[in-house]
């Protein structure tokens, strides 16, 4: 089968489609025919060996798929060949056919296709779980969304307008808040303007914000937690942004503020059962017409690697999709 192969961690431009043999499932496990598969900020970390968790290389990278299951191992009963399923297998994605837990898998949602499916388990999971799960955002209250053009920011603006909140989306140009106002962001503002913290404060009547979604970090950390109210609470989600933020923690203590860290793909471990929970959620909003995963662009497994790098660039917006079956 063809795969994008990360031979040694480096520049992403190393990345090479390669013929290799199909993997074969193991107990609990399912081999999955993939139709698309979504590009994730972590890919772009793992290529280059600046992930939390390093893959022993070769590997193909590829987080998150949607595609239709080949063939089952032992000790699988949920799923069976010819299920339409979305799967978070962590790395292998990027390929004509990948391995994934059937605890990581559930069903691609009745009306979805395969790439809004590929789209939407892990940006959706993730913000789901950090804004209910550890955020406990409540109707009324307002978050502030940095980085809401990307996949999980997009997904935060959504959900959180389905949980009844009041979104400010930040993000970085005239046409990344407009695709944020597009998901239902009910203010929006250009972070890369100085004194953008106030332009929040301005919008809370100078109280704050009630929670901060962050999925990028750098520079902007410590203007978005000091935009924070009374008791605010920050999730903090990621660092698209390239750097890992030292907040300055009297500012935690000024305001009896909470910092809370957002993991999903590890609570997704530990908890299946709230996961399978979350994506029924999901699964409904989506039904309802709450939730429209972003794709915005559609590469084959030949231009999946100059798609990694405008994402880790900063320069895409939403999600971008490989679809292994187009030959170009």
């Amino acid at each position: 089968m063809k795969a994008l192969v990360c031979r040694a961690f480096g520049p992403i431009e190393n990345l090479r489609v390669e013929e290799i043999p199909a993997p074969v499932p193991g107990p609990g496990q399912l081999l999955i025919d993939v139709q698309a598969a979504s590009i994730n900020f972590p890919d772009a970390l793992m290529v280059q060996g600046l992930y939390q968790i390093k893959p022993a290389v070769p590997f193909t990278p590829g987080a998150e798929l949607s595609g239709i299951v080949a063939a089952v191992g032992e000790n699988v009963d949920a799923f069976r060949p010819g299920d339409r399923v979305i799967a978070s297998p962590g790395t292998g994605a990027f390929a004509e056919s990948c391995l994934a837990d059937a605890t990581r898998t559930v069903p691609l949602p009745a009306g979805m296709d395969f790439e809004l499916g590929a789209s939407f388990l892990l940006a959706y999971g993730t913000s789901l779980h950090a804004l209910r799960t550890i955020g406990r955002v409540q109707a009324g209250e307002t978050l502030l969304v940095l980085g809401a053009a990307g996949g999980v920011g997009i997904a935060a603006v959504e959900i959180a307008k389905a949980l009844g909140a009041r979104v400010i989306a930040a993000a970085s140009s005239v046409e990344k808040l407009a695709l944020a106002r597009r998901a239902g962001a009910d203010e929006t503002i250009d972070y890369t303007q100085e004194g953008w913290r106030r332009q929040v404060e301005a919008l809370t009547a100078g109280r704050g914000v009630d929670v901060v979604y962050d999925p990028v970090g750098g520079p902007y950390s410590e203007s978005a937690i000091r935009a924070t109210a009374w008791r605010g609470r920050y999730l903090v989600v990621g660092f698209a942004a390239g750097e890992i933020p030292k907040l300055p923690l009297n500012l935690v203590l000024l305001k009896e503020r909470v910092v809370l860290g957002v993991f999903w793909g590890e609570a997704m471990h530990r908890d299946p059962v709230q996961c399978r929970t979350d994506m029924r959620q999901l699964g409904d909003w989506f039904a309802a017409g709450k939730l429209h995963p972003p794709v915005t662009d559609r590469v084959p497994l030949s231009g999946a690697a100059a798609a990694i790098a405008r994402l880790a660039g900063r320069r895409a917006m939403g999600k971008l999709v490989v679809l292994p079956g187009i030959l170009a």
